[in-house]
């Protein structure tokens, strides 16, 4: 099948790449003339583990290719996706401008018959706005061409968004066309070959499924936060906590970690979004609107331990930091909205130098602080530590699991160590002579 998509982020161009991978012919679409010559060149601007050899691959192969000419692009193309982005505005309502715009170019250039396709988070309703917006621009031209629009959230994890699209736990697909039904599930059908995941619903259903979803996610996120933080205060252990909890199956062990909170493109902007769409609509979301402030609250719990350790021996004003890990979650190399930006700021604000590493996201915060001379990103992961005066670990990347704790000892000022993540054992930490400070469970001083 002909299928054209529009942006290539997280959501584009994981989404070309896969269409492709299955035996489309895929066409994708940038405004930016330097991203498309970067993919023709075979480099993928955004880091997704399997996404540049899938990339590379199907280019070659002929099934993907690039351009910034949309009414090109458009040319045979059955479905056209749109997978730009909708930044938060300060009211965390979503900025729509890219969705409508995109939606202007297809009514003034399309020839025949499209299923448009919102497959970018936007809030319930936005389909109806991109079919008048089509439809206003085919009246400009006098044209009465035939199109449908649909509603196609995606549900994939950074850091694992390959293997999310090609095995996906369901397809939500929003319309009420029996013939756009049968045509995306034609499109999707070698996605489900061991069992049927399309699942049909009304438009505002469709919407409305992909905020709920990760609202939800994020619900559990926060409260699981909650309890490590009152878990610490009533001599509780929060690992024990979780495992008691999550062997009902009701509750389940994903996404209940404790830890420094949630950031990443999705979690952050879908809640505030999902409360600012309750809140046009008269509705307090008070149990969303908890999730954001405890959130934002999680995000300076291990700024506040290191900021409390330091406060006796005259605060951190001057010390340096070593800090392991930059991307808001491990696998990848986003850091938008990312707890570690909200340690840095608040560490410098009181004086701290930090020496952070990162083995993807460090160029990123590189660019970031350009300049500053209070951060330094370096490119190996035990030069951070030289003769500084503590380590914290912000990221759950896998070479920071099991890594040399004598090595670590030698290198800092003294042993002091901030765990973000909970990824070592306090007892241990405690006999290998480490202060050690973690999330929701016994501390090592």
């Amino acid at each position: 099948m002909n299928v054209c998509i529009v942006g290539t982020g997280y959501v584009g161009l994981v989404s070309a790449a896969c269409f492709a991978e299955m035996g489309n012919n895929v066409r994708c679409v940038d405004v930016n003339p330097e991203v498309v010559k970067t993919l023709e060149q075979g480099k993928v601007h955004i880091y997704e583990p399997g996404l540049e050899e899938m990339v590379k691959r199907n280019y070659a192969e002929g099934r993907l290719t690039f351009t910034t000419n949309l009414a090109e692009a458009l040319k045979d193309s059955l479905f056209v996706f749109i997978t730009v982005g909708t930044p938060s505005r300060p009211d965390g309502s979503c900025d729509l401008s890219y969705v409508h715009q995109v939606a202007r170019e297809v009514g003034q250039n399309m020839e025949d018959f499209k299923v448009v396709v919102d497959k970018s988070t936007v809030p319930v309703g936005t389909a109806d706005q991109v079919r008048a917006i089509i439809r206003e621009e085919l009246q400009a031209r006098g044209s009465e061409l035939e199109f449908d629009v649909v509603s196609n959230p995606e549900f994939l994890k950074e850091g694992d968004a390959v293997s999310d699209f090609m095995k996906p736990d369901r397809v939500i697909v929003g319309t009420d066309n029996v013939r756009t039904a049968e045509l995306l599930k034609v499109l999707y059908a070698p996605f489900a070959r061991s069992r049927e995941k399309l699942i049909v619903m009304g438009i505002r259903s469709a919407e409305m499924t992909k905020y709920a979803a990760n609202c939800m996610l994020a619900t559990k996120i926060s409260f699981i936060n909650e309890i490590a933080n009152i878990c610490e205060r009533v001599g509780a252990d929060v690992r024990d906590v979780r495992m008691g909890i999550g062997s009902d199956h009701r509750i389940g062990y994903n996404f209940i970690y404790p830890g420094v909170g949630y950031g990443g493109s999705c979690f952050p902007k879908d809640v505030k979004a999902l409360i600012n769409t309750a809140r046009e609509n008269e509705y307090p979301p008070q149990l969303l609107t908890a999730v954001d402030e405890v959130n934002d609250r999680q995000k300076q719990v291990l700024a506040q331990k290191i900021l409390d350790y330091f406060e006796p021996q005259g605060g951190v004003a001057g010390k340096t930091l070593a800090l392991w890990g930059l991307a808001f979650k491990a696998n990848t190399d986003d850091i938008r909205e990312a707890a570690s930006l909200k340690i840095v700021e608040t560490l410098l604000d009181k004086g701290m130098r930090i020496r952070a590493f990162d083995p993807v996201a460090g160029e990123n915060v590189r660019k970031l602080f350009d300049g500053d001379d209070r951060v330094e990103i370096v490119d190996e992961q035990y030069s951070a530590l030289e003769d500084a005066d503590a380590l914290a670990v912000v990221t759950e990347w896998n070479q920071f699991r099991n890594p040399d704790f004598a090595r670590i000892k030698k290198m800092l000022k003294a042993p002091l160590l901030f765990d973000g993540r909970n990824l070592y054992a306090p007892n241990i930490m405690g006999e290998l002579g480490f202060a050690y400070f973690c999330i929701g469970r016994r501390s090592e001083r």
